[in-house]
């Protein structure tokens, strides 16, 4: 399975009960955030040792509702607290994963 082009494409593979094995961890995380397993979705992301990572780590505890444990994940990933939605959030995540 190729990587998704966009993140129409990426919500399509919510049907499969997998992601590809071939894809980035960034982009495994994700898929397991979008098709509701918070937890296979946070064991990767914290193995990821990246500002992306820990950026997927923040929006994971975020949705969670733990702002405290957010707010340091942010702080690593080098980014703010968002005042967007989860959902506006998880879109430019994916898409920055899909166009990096």
């Amino acid at each position: 399975m190729n990587t998704p082009g966009s993140f129409q494409e990426f919500l399509k593979t919510q049907q499969n009960e997998h992601p590809s094995e071939l894809w980035p961890l960034p982009l495994k995380a994700l898929w397991y955030d979008a098709k509701g397993d918070w937890e296979a979705s946070h064991n990767i992301a914290q193995d990821i040792p990246s500002d992306l990572g820990s950026w997927i780590h923040a929006y994971l505890h975020r949705k969670e509702g733990d702002r405290f444990n957010a707010d340091y994940w942010y702080r690593r990933a080098k980014k703010h607290y968002p005042y967007s939605t989860l959902l506006e959030e998880f879109r430019v995540l994916v898409e920055y994963v899909l166009n990096g």
